[in-house]
């Protein structure tokens, strides 16, 4: 099993923008056959060195993490973080 873990912080992080991407994220559970599990939320603590939202994908293997990526359901979320983020962090690892 493959964790996918993303953070993201918004060039504009005021609640409404951070709940519509948390959203956006969230949207994508279902649509996508490799996915095992999605979870999505915003930062509750807020600290110096938080951003402001995180999305958490399981999938099996690398080729599907890689099958994932250029998803058609995946890709149009990434032209909408595009638009909305300031930077993002990754990491994914084998459980």
């Amino acid at each position: 099993m493959i964790k996918h873990i993303v953070f993201f912080k918004l060039k504009e992080p005021t609640a409404a923008n951070i709940e519509k991407t948390v959203q956006v994220l969230r949207n994508m559970d279902g649509k996508i056959p490799m996915v095992r599990s999605l979870e999505a939320g915003a930062d509750v603590i807020h600290s110096e060195r938080s951003y402001d939202l995180a999305l958490i994908v399981e999938v099996d293997n690398l080729e599907d993490l890689q099958a994932y990526a250029v998803h058609p359901v995946h890709q149009e979320v990434i032209q909408y973080i595009n638009t909305v983020k300031d930077h993002t962090l990754s990491v994914d690892f084998e459980v």
